[in-house]
């Protein structure tokens, strides 16, 4: 079927409903065969399941940073990848809005993404929390539960353990009706409670240990079927087993024998932050990490990300945390094609199944790579105790060998540097440094660690005029229509408080909104120097955070913010003043609240002090004075970005809108993009603020620079451990230009697109952009192990002859156009700048065109046949090849 549905020729559409066939007849097929109940226990080796052992590799995919139409192509991925289970948190502040007001539609619609996982014949973990973190707002628990009297977050709290269990027992009760748990027929073999723990309890005293205890207790009170786990949690009572998150678990140990070896999140790269550089993981280290884990005796490993997401509309924490959570995971942030909201009328969304996610290669498939390996030693790795032998100071292999069965065995150099060359069983080994190398056989190496043979995606963002509903089809574009509505500064309607001195911002919003308004007015005597001698006088403004705009009679003088290291800031900056009443207007906003720590419901934000300097008197203090104060925008509380609030403002139409206008909304109706593909909304040219496209959240935008002086790689060593700051790139460059559209989102045309700016921007220069595979990259060595499933005969056993290839492939319905490099001999760079090395096979371009040229999917083998074998004699030789796809 796989094939039918990836062959060329056939019409798109022609292909789809019968893909859509299909597919359908094989998901009814996974739901009969899914419907029994499924046993789960443990011991201390693995999960058992239906009395078998199983050594499971898991995916973090979070329903609500990414849309319904994208969840069936991103589980797919994942299964495609070499994945098993499915793991999520529940997000506790995106279902129960208020105490007993819960929402489970559009993105939050849990049920149905559990039921896509079960379709697809995949297991799932579910984590109610509900307690996440996850650089989510308020770490997931609802703002309004703060606000209940006598309530403190995670210890021993009556309120907050009383709201906290009605949640996981609403949850668990909804699963159970839907027959989600194995032991119901569904698809969850696993529910954890509370998250990240144990590093916060001693904070809280006594009341941590004992709020640790009862959500333990409690969760297996609840009766699911199904074992819990609690992560990060060092005295998780039997029978919840504790688990480990980090980058490396390999050395992490349950804290009871009788209990499994399992990671619960394996970060794969690392979050962004506005104003922060580019986190990167090499894929190298990814799988070296992986494969010390299951060496070492894990049986359950999950990536925290595979599919990172968006933050959509207000639902980042940190704070400062950027609106894309991409994660640098193995499937990125745009996540998946889509075919537009026509062509889903006509066509069961079942197909989505066929219409994978955007893998981000080499990772996604370096990763494929390594599962598979690690599969073929599963049977050894959970039915036999390993076997450690040293193999030199930093070198060694645990061998898991039964009596009369199978053997693998993983051999380690945990050398940083230096590659090394072993002995084992009478065959000699060569071990680059950081690696590990997988034999299944305890013989053949099927897969090392370091040795990438899959491609690289070359992924672009190509750029698209926002057409206005009434350009025609051929693209011409005689400019868009606009529409603004500008904010007034300062206290809009009626003024919500007002108070003598400074309130605190969250108290205050309650994080109903970002903004929050603090006005005074204040006199200037004709007297003051200032006013003859041309020196200005110093606005001096302390905050806890996040930011702040400072208006002075009417007019934007100053902006300043914190960072994701110190939320707190100073803003000094010169204002003007004139004799008589002056008026100070300082628009303070939140950038996503505080998602973890001790205490951190706690975390204020907002101004502690404000003063101008240059006074005859000395420095004016109006920390003291009487503030005015106001929630929110006049434009959020009409909701002029919903089609119900549109027309509850006076906008004014314009063909040439205002630029470096602060506080400006504007609205343009706009066609959807050309094609297929992710899009993206580039606002490099815009200052801060907040987007929507017909009433949904795109999120915040803030395309803040990173310090110049910050150090990025051009190209990152893997070798050594790794850590959030090692590989990254962007100095100097916006932290997030582009930010994720949805295409569900998307009508044929009239679209709304609203964007709010805070400080100005130029909204003429807001283009969409598609995010496209342009083309591959790849390099491959004469040595490097090659991994055929084909060639496994039926007792398991395999052909190890080496026959090095190379699988090359473009995006779905393109094909190589270019071959634009490509030698045999001894290569180097990396991809986009390859260079030939002493020596190169003149043939290498046209071999690789004879294979690949005009097909979708080709495989080039370093075989005799192909290339001069004789050049450069006793040198290990690389294919490089660069091409494009079109």
């Amino acid at each position: 079927m796989a094939k039918l549905c990836s062959t060329n020729p056939t019409p798109v559409k022609t292909r789809l409903i019968l893909c859509t066939f299909l597919s359908t007849v094989s998901i009814l097929a996974t739901l009969v065969s899914s419907a029994a109940a499924n046993n789960v226990s443990y011991d201390r080796r693995s999960l058992i399941i239906n009395g078998q052992r199983k050594l499971l590799i898991s995916a973090s995919i979070h329903y609500p940073r990414s849309v319904p139409a994208m969840w069936p192509g991103l589980v797919q991925s994942a299964k495609e990848g070499g994945v098993d289970v499915i793991e999520t948190y529940v997000f506790w502040n995106g279902h129960e809005l208020s105490p007993d007001n819960y929402y489970f539609g559009g993105r939050y619609d849990l049920v149905k993404f559990v039921k896509i996982v079960q379709q697809a014949g995949m297991y799932m973990i579910l984590r109610i929390g509900p307690f996440v973190a996850a650089e989510w707002n308020f770490g997931g628990v609802p703002v309004w539960l703060h606000y209940v009297p006598g309530t403190v977050f995670r210890t021993d709290n009556e309120p907050f353990k009383h709201y906290m269990q009605k949640f996981v027992a609403f949850i668990v009760d909804l699963m159970k009706q839907e027959k989600l748990f194995s032991s119901k027929g569904g698809p969850i073999i696993l529910a954890q409670v509370e998250n990240e723990y144990g590093d916060m309890e001693r904070n809280y005293g006594d009341g941590g240990k004992r709020y640790a205890l009862w959500a333990a207790n409690m969760a297996v009170s609840l009766n699911t079927g199904v074992p819990w786990i609690m992560c990060q949690q060092y005295d998780a009572p039997d029978p919840v087993i504790n688990t480990c998150n980090s980058f490396y678990c390999d050395q992490f140990t349950p804290n009871s024998p009788n209990k499994p070896k399992m990671w619960t999140e394996n970060w794969p790269g690392w979050f962004k932050t506005f104003g922060g550089r580019d986190p990167h993981r090499p894929p190298e280290d990814v799988a070296y990490a992986v494969a010390r884990f299951f060496q070492k005796g894990g049986s359950l490993q999950n990536y925290y990300m595979y599919h990172g997401g968006t933050n959509f509309g207000r639902t980042s924490g940190g704070p400062f945390i950027t609106t894309s959570y991409d994660y640098d995971a193995p499937i990125d942030e745009y996540g998946t094609h889509s075919y537009g909201p026509l062509l889903w009328k006509v066509i069961d969304p079942l197909v989505n199944l066929f219409l994978l996610g955007l893998p981000r290669l080499p990772k996604w498939a370096h990763l494929k790579d390594l599962h598979r390996a690690i599969k073929l030693c599963e049977h050894a790795l959970l039915n036999s105790e390993p076997n450690l032998l040293s193999l030199g100071p930093l070198q060694e292999v645990d061998v898991y060998a039964e009596p009369s069965g199978p053997c693998a065995a993983f051999i380690a150099n945990m050398d940083d540097k230096n590659d090394k060359i072993v002995q084992f069983r009478n065959m000699s080994y060569h071990l680059p440094a950081w690696s590990v190398s997988i034999l299944p056989d305890c013989k053949n190496v099927v897969f090392n660690t370091a040795k990438v043979g899959s491609q690289t995606s070359k992924v672009e963002m190509v750029q698209e005029n926002l057409q206005p509903s009434s350009a025609s089809v051929d693209g011409d574009i005689k400019g868009l229509q606009w529409e603004i509505f500008v904010e007034k500064v300062g206290i809009w309607g009626e003024a919500n408080l007002v108070r003598n001195g400074f309130v605190d911002h969250i108290n205050t919003t309650k994080d109903t909104s970002d903004y929050l308004w603090y006005t005074t007015s204040f006199h200037v005597g004709e007297d003051e120097e200032f006013l003859r001698d041309g020196n200005q006088p110093i606005l001096i403004v302390e905050s806890k955070g996040h930011a702040v705009h400072a208006f002075v009679n009417q007019k934007l003088e100053a902006s300043a913010s914190g960072n994701d290291s110190v939320s707190s800031f100073e803003l000094q900056s010169p204002i003007s003043l004139k004799a008589g009443n002056n008026e100070i207007a300082l628009l303070s906003m939140t950038v996503g609240l505080q998602n973890g720590g001790p205490f951190y419901d706690s975390v204020g934000a907002g101004l502690t002090s404000v003063q101008i300097s240059g006074f005859n008197n000395g420095p004016k203090d109006l920390s003291i004075v009487n503030w005015t104060y106001r929630i929110g925008l006049e434009g959020e509380h009409h909701g002029i970005y919903k089609a119900d609030g549109l027309s509850s403002v006076k906008w004014i139409s314009t063909s040439e809108p205002p630029k470096e206008q602060p506080l400006t909304w504007y609205k343009a109706i706009v066609n959807a993009p050309p094609g297929d593909e992710p899009i993206g909304i580039d606002m490099i040219h815009m200052g801060k603020g907040l987007a929507w496209l017909n009433g949904e959240e795109i999120g915040r935008y803030w395309p803040r620079k990173s310090s110049k002086h910050d150090e990025c790689v051009h190209q990152c060593d893997y070798r050594g451990k790794f850590s959030p700051n090692k590989c990254s790139t962007g100095c100097g460059e916006a932290s997030q230009r582009w930010y994720h559209v949805p295409r569900s989102w998307f009508k044929p045309s009239g679209n709304i697109l609203v964007v709010f700016e805070e400080k100005g921007g130029d909204p003429t220069e807001i283009r969409f952009s598609r995010r496209k595979t342009t083309g591959f990259c790849a390099i491959v060595s004469e040595d490097h192990p090659t991994f055929k499933p084909e060639s496994l005969d039926q007792d398991g056993t395999q052909d190890y002859k080496n026959n090095v290839i190379v699988q090359l492939k473009c995006p779905f319905n393109t094909r190589v156009s270019t071959v634009k490099f490509a030698s045999f001999g001894t290569p180097s760079g990396i991809c986009g700048s390859y260079t030939t090395g002493d020596c190169h096979d003149p043939s290498s371009i046209s071999v690789v065109e004879r294979v690949c040229l005009n097909k979708n999917k080709c495989t080039v083998e370093l075989t005799e046949e192909s290339f001069n074998k004789g050049l450069c004699p006793g040198t290990i030789k690389k294919l490089a090849v660069e091409a494009v796809c079109s």
